[in-house]
């Protein structure tokens, strides 16, 4: 008996120690899937996220509202999570290259209403690549074989995500008589290059490249993280980043009986003036709503 179970003794210990060996001797590989710093943790956070729905609102509940249109200035410290990277990493974009790549996959609709963002002139696959990169054949270099003078060398100049200086975004600010809650829709964003004066490469100002409907791209943007100060772990995503105004604006237009911009009548300090005496009137409009 003692036999037996001396036996049997044996026999699971060095059933363990090749279950330990075994152990020992596996290769772990490198995921495929983006992770976080914390080694082995897959995010899956963001990637599974969804774009939070809009409360349901109808026609006869919105008792006020008001058109807006602003600048999101790429400069401002604020601002710089939907500038940077300029070039991509494994787990983060920028804004653009995240429409960039959604609008040449197919998965978003791009529109050429660059003055209105109507939503009506929507880019076929073709033209959007058109839009992103250009030959340039008025580009010269110098003749190897004959030092001192120029020949023709045509260059294909492609939009980069350092190009992108501004994005603007309409928008409706609105009052919901149901819920008694001043609320507001993002529509639409532009997307705003800088021109490149090819012969001294130098700003040669700007110009609008494209817009998207900003409800349809939401789900798109629910799902791409944007670069958190303070902790890695808890990264938001841009559809974060517009849902909870976590961003610097002005504004640059308001509906009126003209259709102009505020540049058209005015410049400099007073446009800004103009641009807070407009964001203050859709505030005050709230409070006196709420004065008896």
């Amino acid at each position: 008996m003692k036999n037996l179970k001396t036996v049997l003794l044996i026999l699971i210990l060095f059933s363990t120690s090749i279950d330990i060996f075994a152990q020992g001797a596996e290769v772990i590989k490198p995921p495929k899937y983006p992770t976080t710093t914390i080694s082995g943790v897959v995010k899956e956070n963001s990637r599974t996220r969804r774009a939070i729905s809009y409360t349901s609102l109808r026609e006869a509940d919105v008792m006020w509202s008001k058109r807006v249109l602003r600048n999101i200035d790429l400069r401002e410290k604020i601002n710089l999570p939907l500038y940077y990277p300029d070039q991509p990493t494994p787990d983060r974009k920028s804004l653009f290259d995240v429409i960039k790549d959604a609008a040449m996959a197919g998965d978003i609709t791009v529109f050429d209403d660059i003055g209105d963002m109507e939503f009506r002139n929507d880019l076929t696959k073709t033209e959007v690549e058109a839009k992103l990169a250009a030959w340039d054949s008025t580009a010269q270099t110098e003749d190897v074989n004959n030092p001192g003078s120029f020949v023709s060398a045509p260059v294909l100049n492609k939009v980069t995500s350092d190009q992108i200086t501004k994005y603007q975004i309409k928008e409706d600010w609105f009052f919901d008589k149901q819920r008694s809650v001043l609320d507001v829709r993002i529509l639409g964003i532009l997307v705003v290059k800088q021109k490149i004066n090819q012969t001294t490469k130098e700003a040669a100002g700007e110009t609008g490249l494209f817009s998207i409907y900003f409800p349809e791209a939401r789900p798109l943007l629910a799902t791409n993280e944007v670069y958190m100060r303070h902790n890695d772990s808890e990264r938001r995503t841009f559809d974060d980043i517009f849902w909870k105004r976590m961003f610097s604006s002005y504004i640059i237009k308001e509906t009126n009986v003209y259709d102009r911009m505020i540049s058209a009548y005015t410049s400099g300090l007073d446009a800004l003036l103009e641009s807070e005496r407009i964001k203050k009137e859709i505030f005050t409009t709230e409070h006196d709503l709420w004065h008896f």
